[in-house]
């Protein structure tokens, strides 16, 4: 028996056609989907969810793993049966948290107390390895200490894998490549860091002390890391050494915008890079965020060309909660992969589908707002019954997952 779909709120060219409350746990950070299995990183439930999706319209719940006390597993990767699982402080069940500017407008390693080299700690912070050879069941075979964790991962299988680690003696999360040659083993390859980071070492930073001066991650293309940088904007690094990672241009545009980089997509065939801040802050607090299309003809010169068009068909700064991008699909092999079409997800505006096959002249193609919660996940003060889309993952058949902090996982059509 098909179940029953909640109604989306806003549709346009495309269709909702399935949803789950992940057993319970509705609030979603980034989702994976391989061989019909998505596994979901939860943001306040801890630990992660793993879903039997083959039939997206009825989907069925497998198990959930938790997360040691106090820490959260918010972002994954999946590739050649592994699941790679950051370990990292659970930031927002901590009580110097509830707002959320407090960790948004502080580095990280001030506001976790891991610039100390010594701090206590009271989180589990690393990398853990499972075996997903049998979908449904995760078998934890491996685990790479990291003094203050991981906050997130690009792995597309093979030898190399690229997190955001939060290192003693830093003052925010840096570059780091591991060597995944022997999964149960994972271990540092390199890391690279803006000058000024390294606390530990005498350096000092030359950025306000309220700017968020960390990676988020990194995507890889060939031998060049595009890194998100948070209010440090775009660092363009190469690889072609992995244990020896180098600077090829660092580029931030924050001031006079309002910084937040968050994915860096490159798209090698245009010689483009899709480039997205993301909105931290509830209630239009942090201004406007943008999705950037730069040339990167020259990696070592880019420049901006457009932005994606905001929602038109309502104003949803106001409206509450989070209004912006978050997330875009960032073209993992084996997943759906385009030029010229970008999936992103805006939190209280839902999805959103554009073609850029004029770059240039970006248009949007489709949009679908899903149903608000009936119930809060987040239980921090002032929190509101509004949806909140917030990764997104494009299989290669084109079904679209979406989380959301509270409604849970919506499966999705393009109808372009």
């Amino acid at each position: 028996m098909t179940n029953t779909l909640p109604s989306p709120e806003y549709v346009r060219n495309m269709r909702l056609i399935g949803h789950s409350d992940q057993g319970g746990r509705r609030d979603g950070i980034q989702v994976m989907v391989q061989n019909g299995y998505a596994y979901i990183g939860h943001l306040f439930s801890r630990g992660f969810t793993v879903l039997d999706v083959r039939d997206p319209k009825n989907i069925r719940f497998c198990t959930y793993v938790q997360a040691p006390p106090n820490t959260w597993n918010v972002h994954l990767q999946v590739h050649d049966n592994l699941l790679l699982v950051i370990h990292g402080k659970d930031v927002f069940a901590d009580a110097a948290f509830a707002d959320e500017a407090s960790y948004y407008k502080a580095s990280a390693g001030a506001a976790l107390g891991t610039a100390a080299p010594k701090s206590a700690r009271d989180w589990d912070a690393g990398m853990a390895v499972y075996d997903i050879s049998k979908g449904d069941s995760p078998r934890r075979i491996g685990f790479m200490p990291v003094s203050g964790g991981i906050h997130r991962i690009w792995y597309t299988g093979g030898r190399w894998a690229y997190v955001s680690a939060l290192l003693d003696g830093f003052s925010d999360f840096i570059f780091m490549t591991v060597d995944m040659s022997d999964p149960a083993n994972p271990r540092e390859a390199g890391r690279y860091w803006l000058p000024g980071m390294n606390l530990a070492a005498g350096e000092t930073p030359s950025w306000p002390a309220s700017s968020k001066f960390g990676l988020h991650h990194a995507l890889v293309d060939g031998d060049i890391a595009y890194g998100a940088w948070r209010d440090a904007g775009l660092v363009v690094m190469d690889v072609a050494d992995r244990s020896k990672p180098k600077l090829i241009k660092h580029h931030n545009w924050s001031p006079p915008f309002q910084g937040g980089t968050h994915n860096c997509l490159p798209l090698a065939d245009r010689d483009l890079l899709v480039v997205l801040d993301e909105a931290v802050l509830d209630d239009y607090e942090d201004g406007r965020k943008n999705i950037w299309i730069f040339d990167v003809r020259v990696p070592a010169n880019p420049i901006s060309i457009a932005t994606l068009p905001e929602p038109a068909e309502a104003d949803y700064r106001y409206r509450g909660a989070h209004y912006g991008p978050h997330n875009i699909h960032e073209n993992r092999p084996g997943t759906f992969q385009s030029s010229s079409i970008i999936f992103s997800t805006w939190q209280n505006a839902g999805v959103r589908v554009h073609d850029i096959s004029n770059a240039y002249s970006p248009k949007e193609v489709g949009a679908l707002i899903p149903a608000a919660p009936t119930e809060l996940m987040d239980k921090r003060p002032g929190k509101k019954k509004i949806i909140q889309s917030c990764d997104i993952f494009v299989e290669q058949s084109g079904l679209i997952y979406v989380t959301d902090y509270n409604a849970g996982l919506s499966v999705m059509e393009f109808g372009g």
